[in-house]
């Protein structure tokens, strides 16, 4: 028999390329990324395009050290448990109060899938039996891909952790699709009904769902079909 759930808590560096040259940065490097010293050595760096690159990169011509800016990978579960899944309430900005799947940044020295559990034991208490890769998003606007993998809750013995208000377990009509807070999330889940109801979870026949999100968007707020 599923049950029902619900946990609560109270709670700029110099720009070189070629000389009168002009570099537009707004596809290279977000403004946040510019770095004015180096981290190996504390000098001063430049940004210009390396010898043999194609990108303006923050140099450092004390040590010679080029720093790489890289995508940021967010990974996440979606804990099932029977009919239901579990899903969290954020706590923190952006998109404080809205619904969402357990999800974070990876650290250094993580496998995704070990990302992925940590994560959901951090945001909403729960321990998972991670299975497998649902859905990979890039969300090149914001320097991000997001990844979601199938996973199987192992109890009921959850909780909202520090980034999160509260947490609980629905079902596909009780999902809060006009308060769930980012595309990445609708999407994924409109994906995982679907393949549900057309026996691909159960068979694991789903394939990896893909979706390029290439600028800033709403999180939409209406339900669509999606094509298998």
């Amino acid at each position: 028999m599923a049950r029902t759930l619900c946990m609560t808590r109270r709670t700029a560096g110099a720009i070189q390329k070629r000389p009168g040259a002009v570099i537009h940065l707004a596809p290279f490097l977000p403004n946040a990324s510019l770095m004015k010293f180096c981290s190996n050595c504390g000098h001063a760096v430049v940004l210009r395009v390396p010898e043999g690159d194609n990108r303006p990169r923050s140099v450092c011509d004390s040590c010679g050290t080029i720093h790489y800016v890289n995508p940021r990978n967010v990974v996440g579960t979606i804990p099932v448990w029977e009919d239901k899944i579990l899903i969290c309430k954020r706590a923190i900005e952006p998109r404080y109060g809205f619904w969402t799947l357990p999800a974070g940044f990876m650290e250094i020295g993580e496998t995704t899938a070990q990302a992925a559990s940590r994560e959901t034991l951090e945001e909403a208490g729960a321990r998972v039996e991670v299975g497998e890769l649902f859905s990979m998003l890039n969300v090149p606007h914001v320097h991000q891909v997001h990844l979601f993998y199938l996973a199987r809750l192992l109890d009921l013995d959850v909780a909202p952790g520090e980034e999160s208000l509260e947490v609980k377990l629905v079902d596909e009509a009780d999902v809060p699709w006009d308060d769930l807070a980012f595309p990445t999330v609708i999407h994924t889940l409109r994906c995982f009904f679907a393949d549900r109801a057309a026996g691909r979870i159960a068979d694991s026949s789903f394939r990896l769902h893909t979706l390029d999100i290439d600028k800033p968007m709403r999180p939409l707020t209406s339900r669509a079909t999606v094509t298998p």
